[in-house]
């Protein structure tokens, strides 16, 4: 997930829990009430994926990472062939 995609996601989570407050305070009564619930559970959740989300793109990042450092490791090393000697005239 690039940068941008993270903070448009999160700030639409935060957006969401933030309307449902503005709108349960708005509306009043029992459906300001139900709306701020449904809005501020459904960012709390989507929050909350967000970073299992994250957690795991970190972990398939850092499997990769050593993935190829395996790889990188398990080349045969290039080995320079040893110096010529020169005979004594």
């Amino acid at each position: 997930m690039t940068r941008r995609g993270r903070v448009l996601s999160f700030g639409a989570a935060a957006a969401a829990m933030v309307a449902g407050a503005i709108a349960g305070a708005i509306v009043g009564g029992i459906t300001g009430e139900a709306i701020a619930i449904a809005f501020v559970s459904v960012g709390a959740i989507a929050v909350v994926s967000l970073i299992f989300l994250e957690v795991g793109l970190s972990e398939d990042h850092e499997r990769e990472r050593e993935r190829e450092r395996e790889a990188r490791d398990a080349r045969p090393a290039r080995r320079r062939p040893p110096p010529l000697r020169r005979r004594p005239h």
